[in-house]
């Protein structure tokens, strides 16, 4: 006896925005999709492919108030698309931010395509919020965002100070074409310059700030990674063993590229305790973000360069 052929994923149905939102919510949550590219939750993703489908704003009033778009009514072709974006995200496991091909970090938009992770990074936060400014002097002038992705760190960098000039490096061409359309996109060339770079390598500086959201997942966690995470570039993503070895050999590098005074600023996400373990000697200030202190530090070209000294002996 022949088993059974695997049930088709539900699609959202519904008349209005606001059905098709709901509808899409429970099918997203049916079929054990993952978020976290962007979103947290079923509903906060189906709102967003919705509105995006339909060629309404992101922000739209989705709520039960007067003159809210919830009972806008969709037509039944425009319905069809929403079906056949929420299929595709669903048989594929691509992030939303891939289909729609764009990814909002802290309100700013940015392009976004399979050649860069889609930008999380709580680095961000700091940025627009002046979560680093006590640690620089008016002689910040040089910024480098180290493994820059598709740029969104260097544009917010250049956003928030007006008198710096700001680097994007990265390892990977395909990530700098990205970053490229959000340089242009923003109107930033003359502000910002990309540079290809396997790590600090063609980065002698020196650098009064560096900015870093280095591949730092480790091996264990890389391996259990649910299929969103996958569809990343794994060169972004993948920190060796215990996630730290981008960071050994960027702390190796970086006091000669930095100059007198400098900070570096490394999220290094859920691996706190692998940081700790690796350079349980290194001083460092952890940072708050909206996911706590344990997501993003700071450490000085002075402890860099004490503690290469240390290590040395």
């Amino acid at each position: 006896m022949s088993a059974a052929a695997p049930q088709p994923a539900a699609l959202p149905a519904g008349a209005t925005v606001g059905a098709l939102v709901a509808s899409g919510a429970q099918c997203l949550a049916d079929a054990g999709v993952s978020f976290g590219h962007g979103t947290t939750n079923a509903h906060d993703e189906a709102a967003w492919l919705v509105l995006w489908r339909l060629g309404l704003p992101l922000d739209s009033d989705l709520s039960d108030a007067p003159g809210s778009l919830k009972d806008q009514p969709v037509t039944p072709a425009d319905q069809a698309l929403v079906a056949a974006l929420f299929e595709e995200r669903i048989t594929s496991r691509k992030p939303a931010a891939y289909l729609t091909r764009e990814a909002w970090l802290q309100g700013v938009p940015f392009y976004v395509d399979e050649r860069a992770i889609v930008p999380r990074s709580f680095i961000a936060e700091l940025l627009v919020d002046g979560g680093v400014d006590e640690f620089l002097s008016d002689r910040t002038r040089q910024v480098l965002d180290l493994c820059t992705g598709n740029g969104s760190l260097a544009v917010l960098a250049a956003m928030a100070w007006p008198e710096v000039q700001v680097t994007g490096a990265d390892i990977s061409p395909d990530a700098l074409a990205v970053a490229q359309i959000n340089v242009a996109r923003h109107g930033l060339q003359d502000r910002i310059r990309l540079q290809l770079s396997d790590g600090l390598s063609a980065l002698p500086g020196p650098w009064d700030l560096i900015l870093c959201n280095p591949p730092y997942v480790n091996a264990a966690s890389m391996a259990a990674l649910p299929a969103e995470y996958r569809a990343e570039p794994e060169l972004a993503l993948a920190g060796g063993t215990d996630g730290m070895d981008f960071v050994r050999r960027l702390f190796t590098q970086a006091p000669a590229c930095m100059s007198e005074g400098a900070v570096m600023v490394l999220e290094i996400g859920n691996e706190r305790a692998h940081f700790e373990t690796a350079f349980a000697q290194l001083p460092v200030f952890w940072l708050d973000t909206s996911a706590g202190e344990d997501q993003v530090l700071l450490v000085t070209r002075e402890a860099l360069a004490a503690y290469a000294r240390l290590t040395a002996q």
